[in-house]
């Protein structure tokens, strides 16, 4: 069966919404554990306002301490043209931007209208193209919304068709509050991709009601081979009222190795990197499998 590439998102997403002040030599620990595990892709931080998301304020700090690191291909969320200024100055082999698949949700997420966003967007990629940045263009509540519910297909796909005719180098597809359902995933996965077709595309699963490891089954029978998580599955949208967290990192890689689909990752060192991810977190990590195994070490003891 095909193997999986699996971007961990946990030091930005992961990350974002805590309360308590993460330090840049902590971010650069958990970076370093993951790339131990093999995760090369990793979304380390984002340029939005500091005072919106002060836990990314240390963004260009963190960023040149990574800067000669091997093995590491760094990816940043830029909001905006600001950012993606701001981004420009690092080694970094993908910016991604986030759109809304809804209005209101883009409003209150990064306060322009779809339009707005989209317009602005192919500014940044054309400059992206001349400054040799690869592109990634994010869909947020794809599946459904926290202010006006459910999502039309065709919100999604339109856009989907807009950035693939522009010449994204990959599309997202985000479960930003986790109310997919697996045959919802499927079907529209299956369109994203026959509109993206030979352009990458990722799926991004919050597991806030459980269903985060079938969706991602669901997206992997659609086609798509690019998963987003979360080491320990901390994270949550600070835009979005009871997102919980990503679907853990480490659960998804427990099912596909399980299921003899190759996703490059050592799994022993990812749970490391999963427990240290936990210990930065103020909530419950929503990680299932670091448990079992950690109640499987007792048991030997």
């Amino acid at each position: 069966m095909d193997g999986v590439t699996i971007i961990d998102v946990s030091p930005r997403d992961g990350l974002q919404n805590e309360p308590k002040p993460v330090t840049v030599e902590q971010k650069l620990q958990l970076v370093n554990k993951l790339t131990d595990a093999g995760i090369r892709k990793v979304e380390v931080t984002s340029f939005v306002h500091p005072l919106k998301v002060p836990q990314m304020a240390d963004a260009n700090e963190l960023l040149k301490a990574l800067s000669d690191k091997e093995g590491l291909e760094a990816i940043a969320l830029i909001p905006n043209l600001k950012g993606f200024e701001r981004a420009k100055e690092h080694r970094l082999s993908e910016v991604n931007w986030v759109s809304a698949a809804t209005e209101t949700f883009n409003e209150k997420n990064i306060g322009m209208t779809i339009e707005e966003n989209m317009s602005q967007f192919l500014t940044v990629l054309e400059e992206a193209k001349k400054e040799g940045v690869k592109t990634c263009f994010s869909v947020a509540v794809s599946f459904g919304c926290p202010y006006e519910g459910d999502v039309d297909e065709e919100n999604v796909l339109q856009i989907v068709r807009r950035i693939k005719e522009a010449g994204v180098d990959r599309i997202g597809i985000a479960d930003t509050i986790g109310i997919a359902t697996p045959d919802h995933v499927e079907r529209l996965m299956k369109e994203v991709l026959a509109i993206a077709g030979d352009t990458p595309v990722a799926i991004h699963l919050h597991d806030t009601r459980g269903l985060g490891l079938a969706n991602a089954y669901s997206a992997y029978k659609a086609g798509v081979r690019i998963f987003e998580t979360s080491a320990s599955g901390i994270g949550g949208c600070p835009f979005a009222p009871g997102a919980a967290g990503n679907l853990a990192t480490e659960d998804l890689v427990y099912m596909f190795e399980r299921m003899n689909i190759s996703t490059g990752v050592d799994f022993r060192n990812l749970l490391s990197a999963a427990d240290y991810a936990a210990s930065l977190s103020t909530k419950k990590p929503l990680g299932r499998i670091r448990h079992v195994e950690k109640q499987k070490e007792k048991g030997n003891e």
